[in-house]
């Protein structure tokens, strides 16, 4: 009897001293989650590198694409992927890491390549004062300083430049089931500058409110500052559930133009038996977004004589992926459409639309007669796209894709390009002459896409 008690009071103490382990250790949020196929996220299982203080990052994104247009400046339109026809090009090159110490963390990647060009060339808040913010910023994607509370699954608070989860997909392509995003994505933010603050109250759940300077902006157009959250909802490894919400004052000059917009996702993998030499993984994505702009002459969803025209963005977007070979192959099909009267989120077709021609704007379309974007002006499109990718391990990605886009009015470059009659910017522009834009195009595209 008493070996009973004796054996009982040391398996109450064992008890007792593992609850009290597991009460002081660390609560990771997300730990038990497999994430590695979600679309948008980070496909490797582990980092190779296992620093205490500093973790390096690596990425490398290079493409050549081909436009059945065929352009003659070789300029792509309406893409935040790509730059260049005909040509090969390095679109992104990341180096940086994750900075911690006891609490403090912080996050740096520098990026060279297209991308640093293209991505800020959509950016016009830089012409509210001075200071050249396009310059200054450029060559970050990611620069933020923060720390980690101990409460619940963590608390962080973080401050700088910082990626935007809006669209779904990833800014860093070796992230994405597609290399061209849908329109969805690629009309919507990349970038926020400002604070986040990132709340964990469960292993599954993450609340995240901002306070930036403004849609995809270095600075702010007006006085307010745009505000928003995401809260994201993953309770197993094969689904998970998101929302972005934002509501900001996005229009240079005009305070009392009002934009809000709402997005939505959705990931569910169906199927999943890793060690299959067939079919290793299916799983599917599906976003959509809505949103408006109301005051100083528009009126959101609904025209109006007085208030003005309609003006709001409707697009949603849904790919399928089907992983091979213990997941080395895959094959990823799919597409979106969007509906943008007034043009207030389209890429325009080389930057930035303007009702007078202004030589010292670089995002201005060239010529006299610009892309426009007043209100009321129409804007529908759809896309569709498919690929298949080789990852003969986690690092290193091939990707050969095929895409179409359409729109219903002429957007994208055609045979005469967008830039001079031969191509050229050193080219003097006649004076009859204007961007030569049609409705659709196809292309295809390679990548080859690394990450350390």
């Amino acid at each position: 009897m008493k070996k009973l008690v004796m054996v009982g009071l040391l398996l109450q103490g064992i008890t007792t001293h593992l609850t009290a382990q597991d009460s002081t250790s660390p609560k990771v949020p997300f730990s038990d989650i497999e994430t590695n196929w979600q679309n948008g996220s980070d496909r490797r299982d582990s980092s190779v590198f296992h620093g205490v203080y500093f973790v390096p990052s690596v990425m490398a994104d290079v493409n050549y694409t081909h436009s059945f247009n065929k352009p003659i400046d070789n300029t792509v339109v309406g893409s935040t992927a790509l730059a260049r026809n005909n040509e090969v090009q390095l679109s992104q090159l990341s180096l940086g890491g994750d900075f911690s110490y006891e609490n403090a963390r912080a996050r740096v990647l520098m990026q060279f390549g297209t991308r640093s060009i293209v991505v800020p060339r959509n950016d016009v808040s830089p012409y509210r004062g001075q200071y050249q913010l396009a310059n200054v910023y450029r060559y970050l994607s990611e620069a933020y300083v923060g720390y980690h509370f101990n409460k619940w699954y963590g608390i962080n608070v973080d401050a700088g430049l910082f990626m935007s989860y809006i669209g779904l997909n990833s800014y860093y392509q070796v992230e994405n089931w597609e290399y061209q995003a849908s329109f969805t994505s690629d009309n919507t933010p990349w970038f926020f500058n400002g604070v986040r603050i990132q709340i964990f109250p469960a292993k599954h759940l993450k609340i995240e409110p901002w306070i930036i300077n403004g849609w995809q902006s270095y600075g702010r157009f007006n006085k307010q500052p745009g505000v928003g959250a995401n809260i994201t909802w993953n309770p197993t490894s094969n689904f998970k559930i998101l929302t972005n919400d934002y509501y900001g004052a996005d229009a240079g000059g005009l305070p009392g133009r009002k934009r809000f917009h709402s997005d939505n996702s959705m990931l569910v993998r169906y199927f999943n038996n890793p060690k299959s030499r067939g079919i290793s993984r299916m799983a599917l994505s599906l976003t959509g977004d809505i949103g408006f702009e109301k005051g100083d002459g528009v009126n959101g969803f609904k025209s109006d004589d007085k208030k003005g025209p309609a003006q709001y963005f409707a697009s949603s977007m849904i790919y399928n992926r089907i992983w091979f070979a213990q997941n080395k192959f895959a094959w990823t099909i799919g597409g979106g459409i969007m509906n943008n009267p007034g043009r207030y989120l389209v890429l325009y077709p080389t930057g930035q639309a303007s009702p007078l021609p202004d030589p010292n704007n670089p995002t201005q379309t060239e010529g006299k007669y610009p892309f426009s974007a007043n209100p009321g002006d129409q804007f529908k499109a759809w896309d569709c796209s498919t690929n298949f990718d080789f990852m003969p391990n986690q690092s290193l990605l091939f990707r050969i894709e095929y895409v179409h886009r359409h729109a219903n009015v002429p957007y994208f470059a055609g045979a005469g390009g967008v830039t001079s009659p031969n191509g050229y910017t050193t080219t003097p522009l006649p004076d009859d002459w204007r961007p030569d834009l049609v409705k659709s195009e196809d292309r295809i595209i390679f990548a080859l896409l690394f990450r350390l």
